[in-house]
């Protein structure tokens, strides 16, 4: 068994930019890439209340260039100058569905959600179900170079209606 580091594991993950097979299709979600500081407020579903961090939303190009993914940071409870992941999503364009496949991973709370994202008004839709079978939309909005919004709706009644769960401001720092 060979030891891998840290950084060449990264070395293969990270990638320098989008691929060139399809460098158009990349931009929806690589206008993202890059550090942003994301004032995040949640709503507790039991409580009905809202809660309101601050973290950090790291995005780059991966897997040669053929996907974005991102990485939700915190410092530590136990050591703030050490940063923990909370969780990460992959988004890959499906060029036969013709819209990017996105997999959500929050292993931290045990949270997976999958959903199928394109370009809507101004900004990103993203469709899918979380965890618990329920259906969810998280809309990336206002997206400009150095902000983006972003809004996680669940629906109760599949799809009938929708309430807001989370909601992120986001402003570039990288």
């Amino acid at each position: 068994m060979s030891e891998t580091t840290d950084a060449e594991f990264a070395s293969a993950l990270i990638a320098t930019g989008p691929t060139p097979v399809r460098p158009q299709r990349m931009h929806l979600f690589g206008q993202l890439v890059g550090s942003w500081r994301a004032e995040c407020r949640f709503l507790d579903e039991e409580s009905g209340a809202w809660s309101e961090f601050t973290t950090d939303w790291l995005f780059a190009y991966t897997l040669g260039g053929r996907a974005v993914q991102d990485v939700l940071v915190a410092p530590t409870a136990a050591d703030p100058s050490r940063m923990e992941s909370k969780g990460t999503t992959i988004r890959v364009y499906d060029p036969v569905l013709g819209a990017w496949r996105v997999s959500w991973f929050g292993a931290v709370a045990g949270d997976f959600c999958t959903l199928v994202a394109s370009g809507h008004r101004d900004g990103i839709r993203q469709d899918g179900t979380q965890t618990d079978g329920r259906p969810i939309r998280w809309n990336f909005s206002a997206i400009t170079a150095d902000s983006f919004e972003w809004d996680g709706w669940v629906s109760d009644d599949e799809g009938r209606t929708w309430w807001l769960e989370q909601h992120i401001t986001a402003t570039r720092t990288g």
